[in-house]
């Protein structure tokens, strides 16, 4: 996702307070945003391929057990720490599956705080462009590590490729990186059947 416009100054905890209503009194957009240094700044919708990704993940997901309520594709905003100048504290990553607890927390807003466990596994489409495969490959894969995620999928349309993380001793350690008819080994999801190239190509699909 690309920023694109910045809104009046909130505090963290103002923003965290904010419902539906109060966020459309404060003037605020419509689409998602990221919180970066007291501004609320919005970002681009995800690109056709990268959603149809993200949906073919959450329905293969369902299909192998997950309840549909623990799986989010695009929708569930993560805090996340602070570990450089500039970076958002908050992020929606393309695909975020929930542990059962995290629903009685998340019923007034789909937001996973700081002081909340944090989520199963956060999965990325990498979009094209060397700032956004660095804010995947860098900015996010250390924050969601620090936030103590334990798995991490970078899928990479452009690359064909697709990585998977696990959590380590606090340290992100890759478990592999799969591609074409490779089986994707997802330590926290081993009943998942899916190749690289289902994966890949699911954006594609009409």
């Amino acid at each position: 996702m690309t920023q694109a416009k910045t809104r009046p100054q909130l505090t963290f905890e103002e923003y965290l307070s904010l419902d539906a209503a109060s966020w459309f009194d404060r003037g605020l957009p419509e689409g998602q945003c990221e919180y970066i240094d007291g501004e609320v700044v919005e970002v681009s919708p995800e690109s056709g391929p990268n959603d149809g990704i993200a949906n073919y993940l959450f329905f293969a997901l369902v299909s192998a057990g997950m309840p549909m309520g623990l799986v989010r594709p695009g929708k569930c905003e993560v805090v996340v720490p602070v570990l450089k100048p500039k970076t958002p504290r908050t992020r929606y990553p393309d695909l975020v599956v929930l542990k059962p607890e995290h629903l009685a927390m998340v019923t007034t807003r789909l937001t996973i705080r700081g002081d909340m466990p944090a989520p199963r596994l956060v999965a990325e489409v990498v979009s094209p462009g060397d700032d956004n495969e660095k804010r995947d490959y860098v900015d996010k894969r250390e924050q969601y590590q620090a936030r103590g995620i334990p798995e991490y999928w970078l899928i990479d349309p452009q690359e064909q490729t697709i990585q998977i993380l696990k959590l380590e001793a606090g340290q992100y350690v890759e478990v592999d990186t799969f591609r074409g008819d490779d089986r994707l080994e997802s330590p926290t999801f081993p009943m998942l059947s899916l190749t690289a190239h289902q994966v890949l190509t699911a954006g594609e699909e009409v």
